[in-house]
Formats: C-alpha cells, structure tokens, sequence
C-alpha cells in the first residue's frame, strides 16, 4: 500500500512540474538576429540565397541600398504583398538596423555555374551591355554605376553577381514596364525605358553566369561620375 501511495505522489509530482514547465513561455532573446529570422525563410539562412532559387541574396549588400529597398516597400515604391505586410509599420531606425545587420554579413558565395542555355550570341550581346553599354541607345554600361567588378558600390548601390537570373530579368523587367520604382530621381527606370526585352535576356543570361571575384565586397567609390543621376545613392 505504501508503495503504491510513493508511486502515486511521486507521479503527481512529474506531473505538477510538467504542467508548470508548460505554463511558463520559454524566453525569446531580444536580438536583431532574432528579429529578421522572419526575413530567411524565403532568402535562406541569414541572408544567403542560393542561385537556384528566385529570391536575392542580402548578405553583404550595402546597407543604403538594403535601408532604400526596404523603404521603398514600406512606401509603396516596390510592390511584393509579403514584403509590404511585414515592414508596414516599421520605423526607419529599425529598417536600418535591419540593413545593417544583413549588410554586415560575411558569408561565401554559392557556386556560380558557367553554363547556359541562351545562344553564344545572346551571351555576347550580354556582354556589351554590360561592360560598354549602348550609346547609339545612350543605355550605359552597368559597370559604369555598378562598379568595375560588378559588386557594388557604396553607400547604396548593389552588386549584380551572384544573383539568380530570374531574379535579376524580373527586376529589370519591372523597370521596363514602369511596375518598379526607386527614390528619384529614378535612374532604373530611366534606364528600364531604353531597355528592349532582348536586352533584358541577354544582360541577365550573361550576368548570371559570372563567376564571383576573390573580393566581392561592394567599392568604396566610383573611378568617375555616374552617367546618370540615381536618387538615394550620395554619400
């Protein structure tokens, strides 16, 4: 009998100390990384996309030009329903912490496969546009604005490279058919306008298929002036 009333109590015990383990909520740290955790479910873990995927890669990109994006989205510039909802009722200081704490991020690069299905030609075309441009089309080239390397330039212009190319032909289509906007004066927009599809095609197939540099870190600066004017971008 004496047995059976230990194993009784001892049993309400666990069960006592179950019901109040349950009861108490387990502690959220208060951390900026555990506040943008709702930001990798859809660009992968801590901001590093892979290049199969649509969504860009956030690590490493200026923080300006993350601070603009979110911005914009919050504005109604950039148009995606789940960006719009979750920095609806955001502060600039905390949109700007959330891009300071991305554009800190030093992870690798995914690898860049050399392979693509456009046609050499298209490739080529790509090519042009991108290191010397059009100027009978006055389109400039991307490296003009981009840097040299493609990867950036600071305070708040993005790299190019290691992004998927959906990603990259959805942006630049969305500037073609005035669907994207940007702090004016809208440089991309401008430049969207002198864009033909083909080119489109052409500038992302090639982009996409750019192996990253030893140093993909966005430049201090660029070698001259910019040949058109982009709000949101002076230091």
């Amino acid at each position: 009998m004496r047995m059976r009333l230990r194993f009784a109590a001892t049993a309400l015990l666990l069960f006592v100390s179950g019901m109040v383990s349950a009861a108490t909520p387990a502690t959220v740290p208060d951390t900026i990384e555990q506040r943008v955790a709702a930001c990798i479910a859809c660009h992968g873990r801590e901001g590093a996309t892979t290049n199969a995927g649509y969504f860009p890669r956030l690590a490493g990109k200026p923080a300006g030009y993350l601070f603009n994006q979110l911005v914009s989205f919050r504005d109604g510039r950039r148009f995606n329903s789940d960006m719009t909802y979750m920095v609806q009722h955001l502060s600039d200081d905390y949109l700007r912490e959330m891009a300071e704490y991305f554009a800190g991020l030093d992870l690798p690069y995914p690898p860049i496969s050399p392979l693509s299905d456009a046609k050499p030609e298209v490739l080529e075309r790509g090519r042009v546009l991108a290191l010397q441009g059009d100027a009978e089309r006055r389109l400039p080239a991307c490296v003009q604005c981009h840097g040299a390397a493609l990867t950036g330039v600071q305070p708040a212009t993005p790299g190019l490279l290691g992004l998927p190319r959906l990603y990259l032909a959805s942006q630049l289509g969305a500037w073609l058919t005035n669907e994207r906007h940007a702090i004016a004066p809208d440089c991309m927009a401008e430049v969207g306008r002198r864009m033909w599809t083909s080119d489109v095609n052409a500038v992302t197939s090639w982009l996409a298929t750019q192996p990253m540099p030893a140093n993909a870190k966005a430049v201090a600066s660029l070698p001259a002036p910019m040949p058109i004017a982009c709000g949101g971008t002076s230091k």
